[in-house]
């Protein structure tokens, strides 16, 4: 089913490119500037959004084998993800249960047991208490009680979803909309990651507001790809999760082949973000398919964000020189998010702060801003109880026109 979304995909895109046009939306639209800077309104995102949405925090090829860990602090919570010996992971909140220190100091790694450093508390790689330091005098408790706190989580298409709220009644699966199984061509579990680095950037919807717009493509990125990008956009959205491509001529060469020789590769192509953080953008890499995978997260105000960036190959590189040419790939890709992309979004930043902008807007041809703003609206709107509802109202792809 998911390859027949792919083709029909492909479809629309061929239909785009022979008739000259675009995904159009009904109207231009407005967001209040301040929504980019005020501080309640940040707190309430940060509440509504980054605590109880699913977040893609982890890939599947990170952490492979049984024990191997990683760690991460996100939304001010300090996280332990750890493959377990059945091969699945398990999300704990990385803070002992005596006082809440942090237990692994480690960013990764392989382990069987996770002792806090504070009072030698340790733990299994499940988060279940095993032994409580001079226990004889400290006093008697029910370890089976008093475990690490365990975070919803979930593993699909090669990457880890992980719900900040423990007791969330959101499905993970209700909340991908099927959109999993679509990035499940990709095959990112038997990936290979390369590098990976981090950038500071403005507000954390000034930043990813770019990732669904081609709009700015050729104009700001006039001296790295930008001449050789198209500046149009045809969305496709799945709940509030959208693949983004350009109109591609290259796709009307398959017009007379049969649908099931189309190769997976020519179908997955474009940029694909994952509400309410991720982007997921294809190149080619030099040694053949890669993706960049960028992971927005708030910083400690609204004038900060911290996004990091891993880099993934299909295969890893045959030599040095294909290690230097996917180096230096990379490299790029890292300086246009740092010096055009994120250089600019600071600079709007600051111009925004001022209090003089009463709104910015998204044009008719910037679907995927003015949808990713509709959802934040509707997720500002809607309470815990709710959000299974809200969701399972959006199982079907949203096709822009």
């Amino acid at each position: 089913m998911s390859r027949a979304q792919l083709i029909e995909m492909a479809r629309r895109n061929m239909a785009h490119v022979n008739a000259g046009t675009i995904n159009q939306e009904p109207d231009v639209l407005r967001v209040p500037a301040t929504n980019y800077y005020d501080q309640d309104r940040w707190q309430a995102e940060m509440a509504a959004v980054f605590k109880r949405m699913p977040l893609m925090l982890a890939l599947s090829c990170e952490m492979p084998a049984p024990g191997d860990f990683k760690t991460m602090n996100v939304a001010r919570v300090p996280l332990l993800l750890v493959r377990q010996e059945d091969g699945t992971v398990r999300a704990l909140v990385n803070s002992c249960s005596h006082r809440g220190a942090v237990i692994e100091l480690a960013g990764s790694g392989n382990a069987k047991r996770f002792t806090c450093p504070y009072h030698a508390w340790s733990y299994d790689s499940a988060g279940n208490l095993l032994s409580v330091y001079v226990e004889k005098d400290f006093g008697t408790i029910d370890k089976s009680c008093n475990g690490l706190v365990q975070l919803p989580v979930a593993e699909r298409a090669g990457m880890i979803w992980v719900t900040l709220d423990p007791k969330s009644a959101l499905d993970i699966d209700a909340f991908l909309c099927g959109y999993d199984e679509l990035l499940g061509h990709f095959g990112f579990a038997d990936w290979h990651l390369f590098s990976r680095r981090s950038i500071a950037g403005p507000n954390w919807k000034v930043a990813y507001d770019g990732y669904m717009d081609l709009y700015h493509l050729p104009i700001l990125h006039k001296n790295s790809f930008g001449p050789n990008m198209s500046n149009r956009a045809i969305y496709t959205a799945y709940g509030p999760h959208q693949r983004v491509s350009s109109p591609d001529p290259g796709l009307l060469s398959l017009d007379n082949v049969p649908e099931d020789e189309w190769p997976t590769g020519r179908l997955i192509g474009g940029v694909w973000t994952i509400f309410p953080h991720i982007s997921i953008a294809s190149f080619d890499g030099g040694g053949g398919p890669s993706v960049m995978v960028s992971q927005l997260f708030p910083g400690n105000s609204p004038q900060e964000s911290v996004t990091v960036q891993s880099y993934l190959m299909k295969n890893p590189p045959v030599d040095a020189a294909a290690a230097e040419a996917a180096t230096k790939q990379f490299d790029l890709l890292e300086y246009v998010v740092r010096e055009e992309d994120y250089a600019t979004g600071l600079r709007q930043q600051g111009a925004l702060m001022g209090g003089t902008k009463q709104f910015v807007m998204f044009g008719r041809n910037e679907g995927g801003g003015q949808r990713f703003h509709g959802w934040l609206e509707k997720l500002l709107a809607t309470a815990d109880a709710d959000l299974p509802a809200l969701f399972a109202a959006h199982q079907q792809p949203a096709i822009g026109e």
